[in-house]
């Protein structure tokens, strides 16, 4: 049996006056993931209908591998040391766990 591709949902709040700042830095790792991670599948950023600053990432790779391999990357961690300064500490709720179904079908 193939091993399920992980998604990983982010919940997270950025600071006041920062919103901007955030998507432009956030922006840049989507980018760069989906562009130079062949484990990355899916980088997307959704804002909240009713609070400005809050925000949900959804990322999906291709196995736990892959998510491990993008924290090592360089654009990762250089987003690392710049979301310190945008997002509110304490703010950002993680949950990872097996993609079973896709717009495509079963995953």
């Amino acid at each position: 049996m193939p091993v399920p591709a992980v998604a990983l949902v982010i919940s997270l709040r950025t600071r006041p006056g920062h919103r901007d700042a955030f998507l432009t830095g956030i922006s840049r790792n989507a980018s760069a993931a989906v562009r130079e991670e062949p484990g990355c599948l899916r980088f997307d950023v959704v804002a909240d209908g009713t609070d400005p600053d809050v925000f949900w990432v959804y990322e999906v790779f291709a196995d736990e591998d892959a998510l491990r391999a993008h924290r090592r990357t360089p654009h990762f961690l250089a987003w690392q040391a710049e979301k310190a300064g945008v997002v509110v500490p304490g703010s950002q709720v993680d949950h990872l766990g097996a993609l079973l179904v896709s717009g495509a079908g079963t995953a």
